[in-house]
C-alpha cells in the first residue's frame, strides 16, 4: 500500500468538506454537471468510474480460475457468504436500521433511495482493495488471485438479477434497462477492455511492463475516485450540512454487515480446516465491497443528489479503515486460529505473499 493509499481515508474526507463547499458556493456549474446524461447515465461521472475501475480490473488475472482447486474449501466459503449470505444480511440490516430504527430522524422521501445504495454497496465483493488486505495479512496470493477472478466472472452474471431481486423485496421499482445498462458499462466493457490491454502488455514486454504500467495509471484511478466524491457530494451538501447525523445512521448497517460478514467466513473456514493464509483474505474478500461499482450504478439508477448515492459514498469513506481493523483482528488470532482441530488435521502450504 502506497503512502497515498495509506490515508485514503484523509482525502475522502477531504473531498467530502471541498464537494459540499464547492456544492454550496457553486450550484449552477454542478447542475449543468448532473445534466450531462444519455440515458440515465452522467457521461462525466462514467468517464471517471471507468478511469477507476480499468486498472483495478488489469490486476485481474483470469487464468488463477486454474488454481481454483487448489483452496476449495476457501473458494467455496468466500463465495457461500459473497454472494449468498452478504446482499441478503444487508437488505435485512437497512430495512432494520433505516427503514426502521432511524426512520424517524431521516428524510421520509429518501428511506427507500438509502435502502437501495446500501443494497448496491453489498451486492458486490471487492476486486482491487482485496490485495492489499490479503498481503497485510500473509495471505497466500494464488488463493486471493483465484478468487477475485471467481467473483469478477459471477458478477458479470448474478449483479443484477441479486440487485433486481432486492430491490424488488423492499418494495423499490426496478428500473431494468437502467440496471442492465449499468451493468453493461461499468462490469462488462471494464473486463474486457482491462483484460484486453493486459495481454497487450504482457504479450510487448511481459510482467514488468504490465506492473509498470500500472503503477503509472494506479495515481489516476485513486484520483478520479476523489474526484467523484467531489461532484457527488457537491449535489449532497445542502442534505448533509442540514443533518450530518445521517452520515452516521448510514454507517451502522455497513459496519455490522462487515464485521458480521467477515466473522463469518473467517470461521467457517476454520470449522472447514483451511489454512490461516486463505482464512485470512477469504475473511476480508467476503467482507469488502466493490464500492466503486456500488458509487457508478446508484448514480446511474437513481441520480447523483439520490439517498443511493450517498449511502454508497458513505461505504467509500468508511471501506479502508474498517478493513484495517480486520486486518489486525485476523493477524493478532493466527494462533487460535491454527488450534483449531479441523485446520490441525488438514495440511496446506502457504506461497509467499506477492507484493501488489
Amino acid at each position: 500500500m502506497s503512502r497515498f493509499e495509506r490515508y485514503l481515508t484523509l482525502w475522502v474526507a477531504l473531498c467530502i468538506v471541498a464537494g459540499v463547499g464547492l456544492g454550496h458556493l457553486f450550484p449552477a456549474g454542478f447542475r449543468a454537471v448532473g445534466a450531462a446524461e444519455v440515458a440515465r447515465v452522467n457521461l462525466p461521472v462514467a468517464g471517471l468510474i471507468w478511469l477507476m475501475i480499468v486498472p483495478m480490473l488489469m490486476k485481474v488475472d483470469f487464468g488463477a480460475l486454474r488454481e481454483v482447486g487448489r483452496h476449495w474449501r476457501g473458494i467455496g466459503v468466500t463465495l457461500f457468504v459473497n454472494w449468498a449470505v452478504k446482499p441478503f444480511s444487508m437488505a435485512l440490516l437497512a430495512a432494520l436500521f433505516i427503514g426502521g430504527l432511524f426512520r424517524p430522524y431521516l428524510p421520509a422521501g429518501q428511506i427507500d433511495s438509502y435502502i437501495a445504495g446500501l443494497i448496491l454497496l453489498a451486492a458486490a465483493p471487492c476486486t482491487a482493495m482485496v490485495f492489499v488486505w490479503s498481503n497485510l495479512t500473509r495471505g497466500e496470493p494464488h488463493f486471493t488471485l483465484s478468487q477475485v477472478a471467481v467473483n469478477d466472472a459471477i458478477m458479470v452474471v448474478a449483479f443484477a438479477p441479486i440487485v433486481g431481486l432486492l430491490l424488488g423485496l423492499s418494495a423499490i421499482t426496478v428500473p431494468w434497462q437502467t440496471l442492465l445498462l449499468s451493468v453493461g458499462l461499468y462490469i462488462v466493457v471494464p473486463v474486457l477492455l482491462a483484460q484486453l490491454l493486459r495481454r497487450a502488455l504482457l504479450s510487448r514486454g511481459g510482467r514488468e511492463a504490465l506492473d509498470r504500467a500500472l503503477a503509472r495509471i494506479g495515481p489516476l484511478s485513486l484520483a478520479a475516485l476523489l474526484a467523484t466524491l467531489v461532484l457527488l457530494f457537491g449535489f449532497q451538501g445542502d442534505q448533509i450540512l442540514s443533518q450530518p447525523a445521517i452520515i452516521a445512521m448510514l454507517a451502522v448497517p455497513i459496519l455490522i454487515q462487515v464485521y458480521f460478514n467477515a466473522g463469518l467466513a473467517y470461521l467457517l473456514n476454520r470449522a472447514s480446516g483451511e489454512a490461516h493464509c486463505v482464512a485470512g483474505p477469504s475473511a476480508l474478500i467476503g467482507a469488502s465491497n466493490f464500492f466503486e461499482l456500488a458509487v457508478a450504478a446508484a448514480i446511474s439508477l437513481f441520480g447523483f443528489s439520490s439517498g443511493a448515492a450517498l449511502a454508497t459514498v458513505v461505504g467509500v469513506l468508511i471501506e479502508v479503515p474498517v478493513m484495517l481493523t480486520v486486518v489486525a483482528i485476523v493477524n493478532r488470532t493466527r494462533g487460535w486460529y491454527e488450534a483449531g482441530a479441523a485446520v490441525r488435521r488438514v495440511a496446506a502450504r502457504c506461497a509467499p505473499p506477492i507484493t501488489r
